[in-house]
């Protein structure tokens, strides 16, 4: 009892009750889409007779797995896209001594202060001109290659040591090669931390895929579930039983890489 003081009392009190305000609108979500469409504005938690018609609803129908797939295409080749090129152009600028590198470095990171509202009639035009409205190359483009993983890349690498690169070399590996093989392999943890945000980023996407796809085949599942709204009558049932589905992949994604995003965000914040 004597280690107990007012300020860890406190401290903790707050932190319990912004923990509750975090989980209560997921909670409320479950408990929703445990209910039938006459009890929706039943503000009990534990529905008075929960039912699972709505999972097998959503589930049977073909327009939800559509763009469930569809979601998924999306954030897995913007992901895989973005740690490509992040790290290729990371590295670049951390171990390559060029004229104009942190030129060139802080023109990317100036993109970052322009809002994503300001950049949605030049890519809606370049899509118009390449003949990418309503594809998945439409969808994906904008996304495919962001600041923050160059910037992010590029902090870690800077703290690989020259040494092991300067080994590879002497051993007859190409600056290819040894991004690949040695360096990459050196900064998981940021890897692993751009993969998340990328991915989640890209997963809960509505407002470019929304204006770029006209289709019901392309939608993803933001755009998707946002359909349920705009028909006769809010299917709010439908809504949150997509919402809890479309749920499950990003915290299986945060689960399985939680220690290393926590790591990747830690060091990034004290490299910066």
């Amino acid at each position: 009892m004597r280690d107990v003081r007012p300020g860890r009392v406190i401290a903790w009190t707050l932190l319990f009750l912004g923990g509750v305000l975090m989980v209560m609108p997921i909670v409320l979500m479950l408990s929703t889409s445990l209910k039938t469409s006459d009890q929706i504005y039943d503000l009990r938690i534990i529905p008075a007779s929960p039912t699972l018609a709505n999972y097998v609803s959503v589930l049977t129908s073909s327009e939800f797995i559509r763009w469930f797939v569809n979601s998924t295409v999306v954030a897995v080749i913007s992901t895989a896209s973005n740690v490509f090129f992040g790290g290729l152009v990371g590295y670049t600028l951390a171990k390559f001594d060029f004229r104009g590198r942190y030129i060139v470095f802080l023109a990317i990171l100036s993109t970052l202060m322009i809002p994503t509202e300001m950049l949605v009639v030049p890519w809606y035009l370049m899509a118009s001109q390449f003949g990418w409205l309503d594809s998945y190359w439409g969808i994906m483009f904008p996304g495919m290659m962001e600041a923050f993983g160059v910037f992010l890349m590029k902090q870690f690498f800077e703290t690989v040591p020259d040494d092991f690169l300067e080994a590879a070399r002497v051993d007859g590996m190409n600056e290819f090669t040894i991004w690949w093989r040695v360096a990459m392999p050196l900064v998981t943890p940021a890897i692993s931390a751009m993969a998340i945000f990328t991915f989640l980023g890209n997963w809960t996407a509505f407002f470019w895929p929304l204006i770029v796809t006209t289709s019901q085949d392309l939608y993803t599942l933001p755009v998707g579930l946002s359909s349920f709204a705009v028909r006769q009558t809010v299917q709010w049932e439908m809504i949150m039983t997509g919402a809890s589905l479309a749920t499950l992949p990003t915290l299986v994604v945060f689960l399985l890489l939680q220690r290393y995003i926590v790591r990747g965000v830690m060091l990034a914040g004290l490299k910066g």
